[in-house]
């Protein structure tokens, strides 16, 4: 199935709820910060020497929706509303939001993880910006998107020319422009870690344990494992062994869908396979089949 996307200025009463709670936020905290000053940075902010000596835990959380100033605001704002209308509306507004704190909280970690002496606050959005990033490549690798606004480039290629940037920037740069290249590489890991893998890992359980808990698959079972005596006492030639499809093949199926999308990514998936990975991907409430 084709998707088609609007190239429409940003409006925010055409994008989600999700996405217009999410602009607001960020723009709301950046007045606040300009208002309160300094302290309000320090508090927020990431400092990871806060987070591990201190233990300040909310900061990795908060320094999403802080700013260093207008521009940098503004080139979020703007990737957000670019990819985030595309990934949103193919994963809906729960997964979207889980998404995106994942890779902006995963970011702010990999910080703290690799620089806990710092004393140096990071703000901004960014981590989980360049998750959105990876999660648009990986969804459409073919999408052609215009870098600088002016240089056409497919989206996976894209992707990968600004890890490679951002990589070679944490290992040459000192200071704050490293400290802000590891968060950005931060959040490309965890959003790569969690779309490849943990992602289909969640899929395959669930998948699995909608097989075992199902009703109609025991019965299945108890039915092939019990057959009913002939009518009087005859003997009765063999049965014809006849299989039904149970949930063993639909979890054969998952496997086959789930392996395309590492070998193709999703946007190969025929609308048939994503309703069906969908459905499956929901345990089934008890008492039903």
């Amino acid at each position: 199935m084709t998707r088609q996307f609007g190239h429409d200025p940003m409006n925010l009463r055409l994008m989600s709820p999700i996405l217009r709670a999410l602009v607001i936020a960020n723009v709301v905290v950046f007045i606040l910060s300009i208002l309160v000053g300094g302290e309000f940075v320090r508090l927020f902010g990431l400092v990871p020497y806060q987070v591990v000596y201190a233990r300040w835990v909310w900061q990795p959380f908060t320094y999403l929706f802080l700013h260093g100033g207008p521009f940098h605001l503004l080139i979020n704002l703007l990737v957000l509303w670019m990819f985030g209308m595309a990934i949103e509306s193919q994963w809906g507004s729960r997964e979207f939001l889980k998404y995106y704190l994942i890779c902006g909280v995963g970011a702010g970690l990999c910080n703290v993880a690799l620089t806990p002496h710092s004393l140096a606050p990071v703000v901004g959005a960014s981590g989980a910006i360049y998750g959105l990033i990876v999660a648009f490549a990986l969804l459409y690798p073919d999408a052609v998107v215009y870098l600088y606004f002016l240089f056409p480039v497919k989206a996976k290629h894209m992707a990968i020319g600004v890890g490679v940037l951002e990589f070679l920037s944490a290992a040459t740069e000192g200071g704050g422009g490293a400290m802000s290249s590891v968060a950005h590489l931060g959040g490309m890991v965890v959003g790569y870690a969690y779309l490849r893998w943990w992602w289909l890992l969640k899929i395959r359980c669930k998948a699995l344990r909608s097989r075992r808990g199902s009703p109609a698959a025991g019965s299945a079972r108890r039915r092939a494992s019990a057959p009913e005596a002939p009518e009087g006492g005859r003997p009765s030639a063999p049965p014809t062994e006849t299989r039904p499809v149970t949930a063993g093949d639909d979890m054969a199926e998952v496997d086959r869908i789930l392996d395309k999308i590492l070998a193709q990514g999703e946007a190969s998936l025929t609308q048939r396979e994503r309703d069906f990975l969908r459905r499956h991907a929901k345990p089934k409430p008890e008492g039903h089949a």
